[in-house]
């Protein structure tokens, strides 16, 4: 007798569907709206604001042109260079500030209150972006002017008058209106993920709470700190309001510096060379800052 060959219970290939082709469908389709709209909105201004860097003004008029007697203006000129250093040392300073003054604010949302408690916290940092950016800057001033609410009272003390209006304090305490509710929320969001086994872990092995915070619960919430401090980087970085308001535009950051060159012989191409210079800037603090959240960390010797 012949023997008979079982027939494969595996369909050919061709009639069996690629997984990985239809995953790739599936994210084409869901992933081009954010793309278009991406390139639509980003990407060809960013890329009309670089053409224009090269463009000339004559008679108060914009000239497509093909210079770079605009580059060569703006980095050479002190005053660019000063605002440059100003500002992001400022951006610096207030991701620094922020990230330390929001730590302790994160760490009991996340571990010393109830869930309750958590939720209603959260949405409390939430209520100041129902209102404008602006708007909380001019209340801002109503604390610190030389007759404000601050100085009412701790000029009686014999404290004041605290003078904090026009000047780098009054640029860094508006950057921190505008960065420290969002470096809280993601603090705490950061910190309530890292696993608890692990907090417990530390503290049966004799850690103490502040090694465990050090050793444990940092290195775990890593990539959400580093994240909270870029974050409040780029909007110091690039905020025009805080400075204007309750800086006194005096020394001029780079955002001010790009409006007083429009204001100047209607200079939109110097204006977009400092625009693309903050860019550059941020997309390299941004690559940076990334690398070392998720960066791979060398193991102890």
């Amino acid at each position: 007798m012949s023997e008979t060959v079982p027939a494969s219970s595996t369909p050919p290939p061709a009639t069996v569907p690629s997984r990985r082709a239809t995953g790739a469908r599936f994210a084409l389709f869901w992933g081009a709206p954010p793309a278009l709209w991406q390139a639509a909105f980003f990407l060809v201004p960013l890329g009309f604001l670089v053409a224009m860097t090269f463009w000339s003004v004559k008679n108060f008029r914009l000239t497509p042109d093909s210079t770079l007697a605009n580059w060569v203006f703006i980095l050479n000129a002190s005053f660019f260079r000063n605002a440059y250093v100003y500002t992001f040392w400022l951006s610096v300073l207030t991701a620094v500030i922020a990230s330390v003054a929001a730590f302790p604010a994160a760490y009991t949302l996340a571990y010393k209150v109830s869930p309750a408690a958590r939720r209603f916290m959260i949405f409390m940092l939430v209520v100041p972006f129902f209102t404008s950016y602006p708007v909380r800057i001019y209340s801002t001033q109503i604390f610190f002017s030389p007759q404000g609410i601050i100085n009412t009272v701790l000029v009686p003390l014999g404290l004041g008058p605290l003078h904090v209006l026009n000047t780098p304090t009054g640029t860094v305490v508006g950057y921190l209106v505008l960065t420290l509710p969002l470096v809280v929320l993601l603090q705490t969001f950061a910190l309530a993920n890292v696993p608890r086994t692990l907090i417990e872990a530390a503290h049966n092995l004799g850690c103490g709470r502040f090694r465990t915070i050090a050793t444990v619960i940092i290195p775990s919430a890593r990539i959400g700190l580093i994240v909270a401090g870029t974050f409040a980087f780029v909007l110091a970085f690039g905020d025009y309001v805080a400075p204007t308001y309750l800086g006194g535009s005096k020394p001029p950051t780079l955002s001010i510096l790009i409006a007083d060159q429009v204001k100047s012989g209607n200079n939109w191409p110097r204006a977009s060379v400092v625009a693309v210079m903050m860019i550059v800037t941020l997309m390299v603090v941004m690559l940076v800052m990334i690398g070392l959240a998720y960066g791979r960390r060398k193991g102890r010797a």
